[in-house]
């Protein structure tokens, strides 16, 4: 039986964890496990053979972190060597182990990189792509039986890794990633965002490993199972670490952890194993316990949905509002804009439609004379940086349309294909390939029908078509078109009349250009409003309209109140509250004469570009407030309140890592105007060490942390990852710093944390020690002796204003925070 029948069928079985494993028969602080497939093969098939015996079907290779950051054939084995001894070791403990399942597999086990993709990171998204791919392709070529892809903590890197296995081998793929208490990845992501995403770009499984216990995991269990229509795969650690014995022990039994796992694989889960922690004596009992579940049921759930890298819109409950602004057509300040390539104004036009109410962006830059693949590609990559908000691709232009659709950090929606049979061979094999929410235009080559049954007849050949392709109904959104009326009165009833009949015959979901329908008449909005109500009665899902225009907002929100969408009428108040608020800020009229500028920007516009992640205006706001304002009024008033309001939506979950870090960029910008002014004496703050432990190469949470605190103003000394617990100290001696912060994200390099901090307390008693990054718990902090445990980089800014005092609140020397002052950006470094 191969794999993916075996699901079908019944439960799959993955193995436990390896780094503890492997500690225990004398893996060194420091050491890459990887390179035991070379140097002492037979402990890695010991624990494989173990995992088999014990019923484990699919036992993962020794490969997590079996990429060229780490492997580069200079000084150290290649990818294609290690992995080929890895896939060697597990073959040979599949061929000699007693007992446990009939069917075994073997799968390429492929963990991050360690570092952020730009534009957050230093990583290109295809170069990533390219990283992965060096590893899918050695693991096929020795022969492995699938792809695990785990342990993800970003879904843009998820992305890559996923493309690297289906455009470099034919296996199955496992998804796997990395989420929170709250249900989150570390850069923003809900389970629902991650199937969408995942599941477009042809997963087989995807799921939940690490970070977590089972019983945390069997809390968000119901969340993949409600929006997954492939097999849910949960590897829960052993609980949380605690340090005996120089090495990490795991707070969950064997015989706790499989109680929990019988209940999750009687919940729904199809594929269960176990990570950090877990060795075979978890396994074996996991399987006891499960041996005589009966699976439930993978059935398709038929989502019409659509993602971004923080969450997923979903068509067919509450209409879905589709901001139109982000489009050249009849707009001349637009045009403008695209001629320059003034990226900032397209980014202003997408947060000012956020901020009323959009859910999703249509983005459309095609202007004669534009390399419009290049510029829809800038745009959306910049667009994710500052808004939430999943977009709508559109472009008649397929070569733009494919490049768009492969950066895109999510599931987009795809504008358009036409009934016309040139329109969805070029389109259809894009969203097959990349996932996507087709909007489906009811023309043809015959032109655009007269009347509803026209259009319904083409709508139900886009199905057919579609489904040639592996297309479901689902991934298809069909527009009837609305015409203008002022050139044909029965335009709005064809379209109208076509909404139910679309809808109710397909079993799909209708979106309609709304603004159309009052082309070449006055006072526009009166009639889009008045039809875009009639249209919703009627049953319309999405509609792209102008967000800003408040006759379409009243509209909007009545009609969710009155069709009983609004409960208790929240959304109804906030709005009314809203115009109230907006009506209530309106100046007085100016008097006659001459207007005045204001002196400096109006409050609230420096910090807003900052919040929102706008460098280039951050810049220019900060540098006009400076004719009338000082640095330190400037840095005090607008910037760190602004990064305030940013810390405290990341605290609160509010505000994700994309997010935080763009801001922190857009501070960095303003500070640097602001630092031009000051004198030297004052562009200094408090210098604090940074480091990734020794034998620890993944130095994402340590560069986050570096880049926020520079923006407090902090002199940042980064040491970088690998770092020997010597050279840790001997920079605190060096530098006379007061404040050392540590990361590491692998069990296996914990004890080298635990060794810094006594040598760090040693050498320099009065220096404070900070810890985080993923294995880490605040117990275990107590216990090596850590000063403050930090699960989040605002945690390190709060840690450091209580040691040097609050940031900007102070005239000169270490009071005054500003922004790398002296270094420029605050990107993460490249290979530290």
């Amino acid at each position: 039986m191969n794999l993916l029948e075996h699901i079908r069928h019944g439960l799959l079985y993955l193995d436990g964890g390896t780094g503890s494993w492997l500690q225990a028969r004398g893996l060194g602080p420091g050491e890459l496990p990887e390179l035991w497939n070379l140097s002492r093969p037979q402990e890695i098939v010991s624990l494989q053979r173990a995992y088999y015996e014990a019923g484990s079907h699919v036992v993962c290779t020794n490969t997590f972190g079996a990429n060229e950051l780490k492997f580069d054939g200079a000084g150290t084995p290649s990818v294609e060597e290690i992995i080929r001894a890895a896939v060697g070791c597990a073959k040979k403990a599949r061929a000699t182990a007693r007992g446990g399942q009939r069917d075994r597999f073997v799968a390429l086990d492929i963990g991050p990189l360690g570092r952020l993709l730009a534009p957050l990171g230093d990583i290109p998204f295809e170069r990533a792509v390219g990283l992965f791919a060096r590893q899918v392709r050695a693991g096929a070529e020795a022969g492995v039986d699938l792809i695990l892809i785990e342990t993800m903590s970003d879904s843009y890197e998820t992305k890559a890794a996923v493309l690297a296995a289906k455009e470099n081998c034919s296996l199955p793929v496992f998804v796997s990633n990395v989420y929170d208490e709250s249900g989150k990845l570390m850069t923003g992501a809900t389970p629902e965002a991650m199937v969408a995403m995942l599941e477009g770009l042809g997963a087989d499984a995807v799921g939940i490993n690490c970070s977590l216990g089972p019983r945390q995991m069997l809390e968000l269990l119901p969340r993949f199972l409600a929006c997954a229509s492939v097999p849910v795969l949960v590897k829960p650690n052993a609980g949380l670490p605690k340090p005996a014995d120089g090495r990490a022990v795991y707070s969950v039994g064997a015989e706790e952890f499989s109680d929990v796992m019988g209940k999750i694989a009687a919940g729904g889960a199809r594929i269960v194993g176990g990570c950090c922690g877990t060795t075979p004596e978890y396994i074996r009992a996991t399987v006891a316990k499960t041996r005589d579940v009966a699976p439930v049921p993978v059935t398709p759930k038929r989502r019409c949905v659509v993602s971004s890298h923080t969450h997923a819109v979903e068509f067919g409950g509450a209409p879905v509002l589709i901001g139109e602004r982000i489009n050249p057509t009849g707009k001349k300040r637009f045009k403008e804009a695209l001629r320059r390539r003034d990226i900032g104004y397209i980014l202003r036009v997408g947060i000012a439609q956020e901020e009323k109410g959009a859910d999703v962006l249509d983005v459309n830059v095609g202007l004669p004379g534009l390399d419009e693949a290049s510029l829809l590609t800038d745009c959306v990559r910049q667009l994710q940086g500052v808004t939430g908000l999943p977009l709508q691709l559109d472009t008649s232009n397929p070569a733009a349309m494919a490049r768009a659709m492969r950066v895109y950090n999510g599931k987009p929606m795809v504008n358009s294909v036409s009934g016309r049979a040139e329109s969805m061979d070029a389109v259809f094999p894009l969203v097959k390939k990349y996932g996507g929410l087709v909007v489906c235009l009811t023309l043809d080559e015959h032109g655009i029908p007269p009347d509803a049954e026209g259009r319904f007849a083409v709508a139900e050949r886009i199905v057919r078509r579609a489904a040639e392709y592996g297309i479901s109904p689902c991934d298809l959104i069909f527009d009837p078109l609305a015409m203008a009326v002022s050139s044909d009165r029965k335009a709005a009833r064809t379209a109208l009349d076509a909404i139910p009949m679309i809808r109710g015959r397909l079993g799909v979901c209708c979106s309609l250009g709304v603004s159309n329908i009052s082309f070449g008449l006055p006072k526009r909005d009166f009639i889009t409003a008045a039809f875009l109500t009639m249209a919703l009665t009627r049953g319309l899902n999405a509609a792209i309209v102008n967000p800003l225009s408040a006759e379409i907002r009243k509209a909007y929100h009545s009609y969710l109140v009155l069709a009983g969408l609004d409960p208790d009428c929240r959304r109804y108040i906030r709005y009314a509250q809203s115009v109230q608020a907006e009506a209530g800020a309106r100046p007085a009229p100016a008097p006659a004469g001459p207007a005045r500028p204001p002196a400096g920007e109006p409050a609230g516009g420096l910090q807003r570009a900052i919040v929102h992640g706008l460098k280039e205006e951050s810049a220019n706001l900060a540098r006009e407030a400076l004719e009338t304002e000082s640095p330190l009024s400037l840095i005090r008033g607008q910037i760190v309140p602004a990064l305030d309001t940013v810390g405290r939506g990341f605290e609160n979950k509010t505000t994700f890592l994309p997010q935080l870090l763009m801001s922190a960029e857009a501070a960095s910008a303003a500070f640097e105007q602001a630092r031009r002014r000051m004198p030297a004496a004052q562009r200094t703050g408090p210098a604090v060490v940074l480091a990734t432990v020794k034998g620890d190469i993944h130095d994402i949470g340590k560069n986050i942390v570096r880049a926020i605190m520079e923006n407090y103003g902090y002199q940042v000394i980064d040491l970088g990852r690998d770092v020997p617990p010597e050279a840790v100290a001997d920079a605190a001696v060096r530098n006379d710093v007061r404040l050392v912060g540590l990361s590491a994200l692998m069990t296996t390099t914990v004890p080298a944390m635990a060794e810094t901090v006594a040598l760090l307390h040693e050498k320099k008693p009065d220096c404070r020690v900070m810890v985080g990054g993923a294995v880490l718990t605040q117990e275990y902090a107590d216990q090596i002796g850590a000063d403050c445990y930090g699960k989040t980089a605002m945690d390190a800014v709060r840690y450091a204003e209580r040691i040097f005092g609050p940031a900007g609140h102070k005239e000169g020397g270490a009071g005054v925070k500003s922004s790398a002052f002296g270094s420029g950006s605050n990107r993460p470094p490249t290979g530290s």
